[in-house]
């Protein structure tokens, strides 16, 4: 069956002011969600307790932690660190897939 979740948050993006955070999949050990961010939007700091790789398909985007900041564009992934703060910063409109467990 055909997933569209990716297309619908591609068309909400021009109009969205916050991130936009819809699950793709989600399995008993894991998940995965899609992080869709308009250029110059924030995911605001957080920090989560599970193993999580962000892996940026469309766009640019920084990961930012208390002490680095590391560019991703499309194609690059990033092991995200469990129990530390950290954001993201879109520095074009960008899609990403948080893969969890």
């Amino acid at each position: 069956m055909k997933d569209n979740t990716i297309n619908e948050i591609l068309s909400q993006l021009p109009s969205s002011n916050k991130p936009i955070i819809k699950v793709l999949k989600k399995g008993t050990d894991s998940k995965t969600i899609v992080l869709g961010l308009k250029e110059g939007i924030t995911l605001k700091e957080h920090k989560t307790n599970i193993p999580t790789t962000l892996l940026v398909i469309k766009g640019n985007v920084v990961y930012k932690e208390k002490y680095r900041e590391i560019n991703l564009e499309s194609f690059d992934s990033l092991e995200i660190p469990t129990d530390v703060i950290h954001s993201v910063y879109s520095l074009e409109d960008s899609i990403c897939l948080l893969i969890q467990g």
